[in-house]
């Protein structure tokens, strides 16, 4: 009996050590609670600690985790300080939370090292920890950041993330790309280019892609959005698996968005090429937003988000972001201002409400604002059709107060914007046309093809300047002419056409057989080549050229200028006139050119005479040749009634052709009635006034 006792107690001595390995003088401690109101506290007393990491009760999640370890160094924070001591066999430390073995290094708040541990790492882990005082969710901000700044710190390129991501492979993967995309952000387009190839070759590249993948699913879905930011931003390829899978697993989790994760998609989405992918997380956006517009609390978040879901997006969710922007107006600050215009160009809607509201506080804070906003308030105003004086008045001034902190390039851009929304800031135009004088000889020929058309197009002129600024023009394009193509040859020459300037070097060059013959094969722009070549025709036959070897070209007849509906016009004509036989409407003359309504006055402009088609090109000295042309709104530089080149030029070739020209703006013949209509006409015709002229060119 006494063996089999003693046997029995032998068994249970060797399975107790089996569970667990601290020997007989072991004891275990249980602290019991009848109420349960607290987690059961295990306390374990052992004089030899073998050195292994056991884990008590991972099935219950309310008892605390408990790590023993031998010959470890613990770094503890108390108060503001570390504390580093050696643990001893008794050591009984609580965590906060259960925690994966493979984070516990960097999420508990005690860290445990052995004697070999390299000095290095402990010093980063130092770093690393955080004041315990804060509660979880700022512990967990604050040590991100530390994360970010401390990689950032010690890495100069994206592949020695990737060197200390083979360091400390446990470490967060999302926050890995991130650092990438902050330290990318600061590199040229050559430097990410070089760069994305030595990522693609470094052996970690592939293991942090599967590490970021598996843990999409469990990451913070800010977290998740920022890392596909980071990769796309950094230019890995759209189509790759790693891209996919996050799109796939933002599309799963994209209910969970709050403002912040709504505004990095929203910017994520705005980089992207169009996919099946992109498209799904686009059409979720749109919900998302049609659903929370009214929760948003920040501006650039709103505006953000309009950039993103596109010209696409129904109308009703249009007109909602609309409101919603309109109601946080008084909030708006100038660079909110400013981002306004691009947003709506964007999102194609043209709120005449919000633009004028932004033009006013973008005008009254202009001074300081960068080139590349007002480039992009220029380009938003021109898809948007959206033309407001004050704001370009206000722009164009400011660029002339302070034209010598603008290099030549940006001003000329500007100029081109301007162009194209009808803008002639004549202060800005003659002080750039100084600046060409003296820098002419370092122009290259892009430059000299734009300086050309912004002053033709708005049909400039400086009295003082113009013609030198011609002959310096010509010269600087005379250099390039060797090496020209057809196409901008003859670009240049219809400029100066309109310009009233004729070189000889780029007319004859312009008029040899082989360069004709290319530009009338020319396919995409055949109409256009064909016009303005008729239009340089015209000025070598009606305009004083007789210096020019060229002669005028033989060109097929182009098809006939179509006959514009100015039903308004007749009929105001007719009240007026109370005859059919006193005027003649659209009249074709040479070279293309189309009037309108043709009129025969005396020489006194008093009276109308009658004109039948019989002796429509007939007429006695005495008698003048009246031409009324119907000008939209368009063919005047905005806000003025100067013509613009096209305009001023078919002017000067009615004014050859034997006619005195009147304009007529029908603008505002559409928005007066009959009675005051009439009367606004018979101003324009019996007027003691001299006949509209073309600006007088200096040559």
């Amino acid at each position: 009996m006494n063996k089999k006792t003693s046997s029995f107690l032998r068994n249970l001595r060797q399975s107790n050590l089996n569970i667990c390995p601290f020997g007989s003088s072991s004891v275990r401690r249980t602290m019991k609670d009848p109420l349960e109101l607290h987690k059961p506290k295990i306390i374990y007393q052992n004089s030899i600690c073998k050195n292994f990491l056991f884990l008590d009760s991972l099935q219950k999640p309310q008892s605390s985790v408990r790590f023993f370890c031998q010959d470890m160094l613990v770094f503890q924070l108390e108060g503001n300080e570390i504390q580093k001591r050696r643990l001893s066999t008794s050591t009984s430390t609580s965590f906060g939370k259960l925690l994966y073995p493979r984070r516990l290094s960097f999420d508990s708040r005690c860290f445990f090292m052995s004697d070999t541990t390299p000095q290095f790492a402990v010093d980063e882990m130092k770093k690393m920890m955080i004041p315990t005082e804060h509660d979880l969710s700022q512990k967990e901000k604050q040590l991100d950041f530390i994360k970010h700044r401390h990689l950032i710190k010690h890495c100069n390129s994206m592949s020695d993330v990737l060197d200390m991501y083979s360091k400390f492979p446990r470490f967060s993967s999302c926050n890995y790309f991130i650092t990438m995309w902050r330290i990318a952000k600061n590199m040229s387009e050559d430097q990410k280019r070089f760069e994305r190839q030595l990522l693609y070759e470094h052996p970690a590249f592939n293991q942090l892609c599967d590490q970021v993948m598996k843990e999409a699913k469990t990451v913070k879905l800010q977290q998740l959005m920022f890392t596909l930011y980071a990769l796309i931003k950094i230019g890995i390829p759209q189509n790759t698996y790693v891209v996919q899978v996050l799109l796939r697993v933002v599309q799963e989790r994209i209910n969970e968005c709050d403002e912040t994760c709504l505004s990095v998609l929203s910017r994520t989405l705005e980089a992207m090429e169009e996919s099946k992918n992109v498209k799904a997380l686009r059409a979720g956006l749109r919900l998302l937003v049609d659903k929370q517009i009214w929760t948003l609390e920040h501006i650039f978040t709103l505006q953000t988000m309009m950039k993103c879901i596109g010209k696409d997006a129904p109308y009703p969710l249009k007109k909602k972001i609309e409101i919603k922007a309109m109601k946080e107006l008084n909030r708006f600050s100038p660079v909110n201002s400013q981002h306004m215009f691009g947003a709506l160009a964007a999102l194609n809607h043209r709120s005449l409400t919000l633009l004028n509201e932004c033009s006013k506080m973008v005008a009254a804070n202009i001074h300081g604002c960068p080139f590349w906003m007002l480039m992009s308030i220029l380009q938003s105003c021109r898809d948007l059709q959206y033309q407001n004086l004050d704001l370009f008045t206000a722009i164009a001034e400011y660029v002339t107060t302070t034209f010598d902190m603008w290099k030549m390039k940006q001003v000329l851009a500007l100029l081109l914007a301007f162009q194209s929304l009808r803008f002639r800031h004549i202060a800005l135009m003659n002080l750039f046309l100084k600046r060409v004088l003296d820098v002419s000889q370092t122009l290259n020929q892009k430059e000299i093809l734009c300086i050309l058309h912004v002053y033709a197009s708005l049909n400039h002129v400086d009295e003082c300047e113009n013609l030198r600024f011609l002959e310096v023009i010509t010269r600087a394009l005379n250099t390039y002419l060797p090496k020209i193509s057809s196409l901008n040859l003859l670009k240049a020459v219809y400029c100066f056409c309109v310009l009233k300037h004729f070189p000889q070097e780029p007319f004859n060059q312009l008029f040899q057989e082989n360069i004709i013959n290319e530009l009338l094969m020319s396919g995409n722009e055949d109409e256009k080549t064909e016009h303005m070549l008729h239009q340089v025709n015209a000025c070598l036959d009606l305009e004083d050229t007789s210096f020019l070897k060229s002669p005028a070209i033989t060109l097929k007849e182009c098809s006939s200028a179509p006959f514009r509906s100015n039903e308004e016009v007749e009929s105001v004509l007719l009240n007026l006139l109370e005859n059919k036989r006193l005027f003649l409407k659209n009249v074709q003359l040479p070279h293309n050119y189309l009037v309108d309504f043709e009129l025969r006055m005396d020489s006194k402009r008093s009276q109308i005479l009658p004109i039948s088609e019989a002796d429509e090109f007939t007429t006695e000295p005495d008698i003048l040749r009246v031409a009324l042309l119907c000008v939209p709104r368009s063919a005047f530089c905005l806000g003025t009634t100067h013509p613009r080149g096209g305009l001023g030029m078919k002017m000067r070739h009615l004014k050859a052709l034997g006619f005195h020209v009147i304009l007529v703006n029908t603008w505002e013949i559409k928005k007066l009635d009959m009675n005051l209509a009439v009367t606004f006409l018979k101003n324009k015709i019996f007027s003691q006034e001299p006949f509209s002229t073309a600006p007088e060119f200096a040559t």
